[in-house]
């Protein structure tokens, strides 16, 4: 007899996602994408939204439904680079208050930590 299944251990240390467009024209794609990635097992899923020009209230509903299945699994999700206008309305959201959200002020090679580098964490949930 077996007991209760734990957290599924990770199995990538890192998937990164750059996001182009993300909404509700797109969130099937963009669904069926998360759910593939999640399938991995991964320890930090980083969403890169520096391309991304607009985010609408389906968009933050599929990124806290990816938070929440990645920390079931002691997983995390980070939105990397949104531009300032959807920065706004991730703090509007109070999704800032959920989510690490990062900003690269400098470029850097693959490999090395980017210079100036800022984190601003928001608590677990």
């Amino acid at each position: 007899m077996t007991g209760p299944l734990g957290p599924t251990p990770c199995a990538l240390p890192l998937v990164e996602v750059c996001v182009t467009q993300l909404d509700l024209a797109c969130l099937p794609e963009a669904g069926a994408v998360f759910d593939r990635l999640l399938a991995l097992n991964p320890e930090q899923v980083v969403v890169d939204l520096s391309s991304c020009r607009h985010i609408d209230a389906a968009a933050i509903g599929l990124l806290l439904d990816v938070h929440r299945r990645l920390a079931r699994s002691d997983g995390v999700l980070v939105v990397r680079d949104p531009n300032p206008r959807i920065r706004r309305i991730l703090h509007t959201a109070r999704l800032d208050q959920v989510l690490p959200i990062t900003t690269d002020l400098a470029p850097s090679p693959p490999g090395v930590p980017a210079a100036g580098h800022r984190t601003q964490e928001g608590p677990a949930a």
